[in-house]
């Protein structure tokens, strides 16, 4: 899809101090010569299939981490489970990039848990795409700066246009307030890191029980109209 691929190309360009483009940029210690372009062709089935098969939800969560979405490209998702993400979408075009051996990432475990106990696949991406690092740190994992998220916003907002999902699932703080200053309306629920597994858990549950309680209401009153 054009619409995809131009996303992609812009996204691919992007350059910042401190920031680890995982589409375009080689790491140093994990990566071989094709590792940014096999990313890139992750990411784009991913969001080809994503916008063939519909998508309900989008799960934001802050920004790209070391130990995951660097290496992966996808968001919320570490080298373990990219393999399940392949499945779900029936495709062979997302596939480990690094040349290193497989790293496995906490936040993802999580949140892969709860895509396997809900049943259902969101679209997973982050309010900062990118790999912000501290100087001189590459394989750090800091937030994104004010600035930083403004010259990348017009992605999500892009994103958000292709997809045309139904619901925004906000994950933490940092992503609650990126989505709220731009209007987007969204569910929180507290990033899983630094004790807040639980919360995470908790919210997860409680957010798509009535989820799916305000579809099936949805459905019922169609039919009803058809009926009439």
């Amino acid at each position: 899809m054009k619409t995809i691929d131009r996303f992609l190309a812009r996204l691919a360009a992007v350059q910042l101090e401190n920031v680890f483009n995982p589409y375009r940029d080689i790491c140093p210690i994990h990566d071989h010569a094709e590792s940014a372009q096999i990313r890139l062709q992750s990411l784009r089935a991913y969001l080809t299939l994503a916008v063939q098969q519909g998508v309900d939800s989008i799960w934001f969560g802050r920004d790209l981490g070391h130990r995951g979405g660097r290496r992966t490209g996808i968001a919320l998702t570490d080298e373990k489970h990219l393999p399940l993400l392949a499945a779900r979408l029936h495709t062979r075009g997302i596939r480990k990039a690094t040349a290193s051996e497989m790293v496995i990432e906490r936040t993802a475990t999580v949140v892969w848990s709860m895509v396997e106990e809900i049943g259902q696949l969101p679209f997973m991406w982050n309010a900062f795409p990118l790999h912000p690092h501290e100087a001189k740190a590459p394989l750090s994992n800091r937030s994104h700066t004010r600035g930083e998220l403004s010259q990348i916003w017009s992605f999500n907002m892009e994103l958000v246009d292709v997809l045309k999902p139904r619901h925004f699932v906000a994950i933490g703080n940092d992503a609650h307030v990126a989505l709220a200053n731009a209007g987007l309306p969204c569910s929180y629920v507290r990033h899983p890191s630094y004790g807040g597994q639980a919360d995470f858990v908790a919210g997860l549950r409680r957010i798509y029980s009535e989820h799916c309680a305000a579809n099936r209401t949805g459905a019922l009153a169609s039919q009803l109209e058809l009926i009439d």
